[in-house]
């Protein structure tokens, strides 16, 4: 009786040492993540088909910063179109593992990524259009985005209304999701056959992801919905933290598993399209950056969504780098460089979890 009595007294000791070591590990790991991220988006912005000296960005920083607007050639690269390719870079990054990290306890599936259910094929159907078509073309420079924003309202809508009460149960909405690619897939072909075979290559190009049409203006609309969607998350991050559990577990805790269950997709789904509507489908991204982050500091969402802010947004800015100078002076799709450099890594991470689940 004596022993047990101590077991039990000292359990709780135990487990708030480990939440310590855990915090500790967790504020470790994001100062490391954010001094990367300043480190990636200098490199963003200094390199390029022209590269530049560190000191002359930090020059034209400190000349905006104070007022001192200079008609230079540095000037003018730096501030009208590397850095705001490099700040929507990082909201497209933090978006998308966001997205993808709840994406993958709403379905309870570690290999889902944001576009699972059907929000990428839509948008592409309604950028197609605008490049193939014209749709929207009065709208300017905002004609892809309001087109791909219009294709992904229109499956996000779709999945809800074919999911019906049918939102508690993952495979159902997999299956779902699923089918509403396939379908939304098709249409984008159709459009692809029936359009201008001189557009073509500009529709796959953006299908597979590009900031090239990067502009100051682009940034606030996913950065919002991107400050939203976290903040939601975080106020519901037990709710999160159950559901991953399990439906039994979140039901136990006197969670509401099928409202819950709705309002992540729409809010995973919503994030996912933000990104998809200014910089097309890059993949891997909102699939991989998860689970690096569940790596370093646990299954907790309390640490995931603010940590893989930092870790998705530096992945991207580095991608996309990549894209821009490896075969410079022209540019690779985005998508292309995520995959090359997701691939192997979700394998290695595949690899690790399975000999992690052998040893044990």
């Amino acid at each position: 009786m004596v022993k047990a009595r101590s077991v039990r007294q000292t359990s709780p000791d135990v487990a708030r040492v480990s939440n310590r070591r855990g915090s500790r590990r967790a504020a470790s790991a994001s100062a490391v993540a954010i001094g990367m991220l300043i480190a990636a988006i200098v490199a963003g912005v200094a390199l390029g088909s022209v590269n530049l000296a560190v000191s002359d960005v930090f020059r034209v920083f400190v000349d905006r910063l104070l007022g001192n607007e200079l008609p230079s050639t540095a000037d003018q690269i730096i501030w009208n179109l590397r850095l705001p390719r490099v700040l929507l870079a990082a909201v497209v990054g933090a978006a998308l593992t966001t997205s993808g990290a709840v994406m993958q306890v709403l379905v309870r599936n570690p290999l889902a990524d944001p576009f699972l259910l059907g929000v990428s094929a839509g948008a592409s159907v309604g950028a197609t259009a605008v490049l193939l078509f014209g749709v929207f073309s009065g709208l300017g420079l905002w004609a892809v985005s309001a087109g791909s924003a219009v294709g992904s309202l229109v499956a996000i809508v779709s999945v809800l209304l074919l999911a019906g009460s049918g939102t508690s149960s993952p495979t159902q909405l997999i299956l779902i999701g699923v089918v509403m690619s396939a379908l939304f897939q098709s249409i984008t072909s159709f459009l692809i056959f029936r359009g201008d075979p001189n557009a073509t290559q500009g529709v796959l190009f953006w299908l597979l992801g590009s900031f090239g049409r990067a502009t100051w203006k682009q940034i606030p609309i996913p950065l919002g919905v991107l400050v939203i969607s976290v903040a939601y998350l975080l106020a519901h991050r037990r709710s999160l933290n159950a559901l991953a559990l399990g439906d039994e577990a979140a039901s136990g805790l006197g969670i509401d598993v099928v409202r819950l269950r709705r309002k992540l997709f729409v809010v995973a789904s919503i994030c996912a399209a933000s990104t998809v509507a200014v910089a097309g489908v890059i993949g891997f991204i909102g699939l991989v950056v998860p689970h690096l982050v569940r790596i370093f500091v646990g299954v907790d969402h309390r640490r995931v969504l603010p940590l893989g802010l930092v870790v998705g947004a530096t992945f991207t800015v580095l991608a996309d780098l990549a894209a821009r100078t490896v075969v410079s002076p022209q540019e690779m799709p985005l998508g292309v460089v995520s995959a090359v450099i997701g691939a192997p890594m979700l394998l290695l991470l595949v690899r690790r979890r399975s000999a992690s689940a052998g040893a044990s």
